[in-house]
């Protein structure tokens, strides 16, 4: 049984490795393409970069807790493959797209079908037991990690060939995904923990109002909100700036968050196999959001290329933070709701991408315009920083007043 599980845990690893692969490849020729589409400068591309992303979360906002209420129902694995198949479509678009309207069409698809990570996490929580939860759950980080070291890495050199060959590469990697998905992937649920579908919880209010049952999961979740808000100071603006700031291209770019992928890799697939135990999840938390905030404050003062790469390191360490808060959830709820808990945190996350971009890249615009008030290029880090110290406050005072094991 020990032997399954762990082939089970390689299996979705690498399938949710080669989706990460493929989103990585197009992020470092996404600015310049919007740039050259809308005929507009980087500081401008930012907001329509922020558009692009809000349309994908929305979208994912609204029909992740469907995906996940099915997959309760039906299993993981044909709600996996449906995703899968679902990017394949989205890559095709951009690699077509003649507009910046079908790059909209596209995130929108993607949204729709985007579950992946959220069937992923309910696959990882379905084979996992409480002692190896935490770590499990690393694996996903890892996969996430490693796909940002070989995919923007691939997307910056593709792109110096043609700015849409990148999204070509997307594609056909999201295709071979799934087939080694349909092939390749057993079912993780077994029938006697699968339920009825339920309307009140496929909808984000729904799932989200369920969680009410479980009030150290609620407490938790306003803090994966903060914090996935605040990571999109990194993630939606980390091109624009660079590029803005630094006067990097698409190949500098996709080696930047190569090494992104490098540290969040050795973290989240290494590290922290030794430090969850050694501290505990509660300790993790509070570790992982002092040093996600340090490393948003020194990001937003960096003066130097090369010290973005230094500060790397405290802030890819924060990622110990989300493994520990995730099984602390999951350890909150039965087997027959993972699927839906999976599917709250999606919306949780999404709802954070539809604040988040739209929060960073507007300030990134409003302070390197040709008319801002005064030029501070890394204010959404600095932002990024507020907001993880609130996260963390809401961390301590759920785990001490509603007693959850660490």
């Amino acid at each position: 049984m020990a032997s399954k599980r762990n082939a089970a845990v390689g299996f979705i690893f690498i399938t949710l490795l080669i989706d990460v692969i493929g989103f990585g490849i197009i992020i470092p020729v996404m600015p310049k393409l919007i740039s050259a589409l809308k005929g507009v400068d980087i500081s401008t591309a930012s907001k329509y970069g922020s558009l692009l992303m809000f349309a994908y979360a929305f979208v994912q906002f609204l029909c992740a807790p469907i995906l996940g209420n099915l997959s309760d129902k039906y299993g993981r694995r044909p709600v996996l493959l449906f995703s899968l198949f679902g990017f394949g479509i989205d890559y095709l678009f951009l690699a077509l797209a003649p507009t910046y309207g079908w790059l909209f069409a596209g995130r929108v698809i993607a949204g729709i079908t985007g579950a992946s990570f959220t069937t992923g996490a309910a696959y990882i929580s379905d084979i996992s037991t409480k002692e190896n939860r935490a770590k499990n759950f690393g694996m996903i980080g890892a996969a996430f990690g490693l796909g940002f070291i070989i995919g923007p890495v691939i997307g910056g050199l593709l792109g110096n060939l043609g700015p849409r060959i990148p999204f070509y590469a997307a594609a056909i990697l999201a295709l071979v995904n799934w087939a080694y998905g349909y092939f390749v992937l057993p079912e993780s649920l077994s029938k006697e923990n699968r339920r009825a579908f339920d309307w009140k919880r496929a909808n984000p209010v729904g799932s989200l109002l369920h969680l009410k049952k479980y009030p150290a999961v609620t407490g938790l979740a306003f803090s994966i909100l903060l914090i996935y808000i605040a990571a999109h100071s990194v993630m939606s603006t980390w091109s624009y700036f660079g590029m803005y700031r630094f006067n990097w291209d698409e190949k500098m770019v996709g080696l930047s968050l190569g090494a992104v992928g490098i540290m969040v890799a050795v973290v989240q697939g290494g590290l922290i196999r030794y430090i969850n135990p050694k501290l505990g999840n509660e300790k993790s938390i509070f570790t992982g959001l002092g040093l996600y905030a340090l490393g948003l404050l020194l990001f937003g003062i960096a003066t130097q290329s090369w010290m973005m790469f230094v500060i790397l390191i405290p802030y890819c360490l924060g990622g110990i933070t989300m493994p520990a808060i995730q099984s602390i959830m999951a350890g909150h709820v039965p087997p027959s709701q993972q699927g839906a808990l999976q599917g709250a945190i999606t919306s949780i996350m999404s709802a954070a991408a539809i604040i988040g971009p739209l929060l960073m890249n507007n300030l990134f615009y409003y302070f390197t315009h040709k008319d801002a008030p005064f030029h501070l290029p890394g204010a959404p880090f600095l932002l990024g920083a507020v907001l993880m110290m609130v996260s963390g406050w809401i961390a301590y005072n759920t785990l001490h007043t509603k007693q959850s094991p660490a």
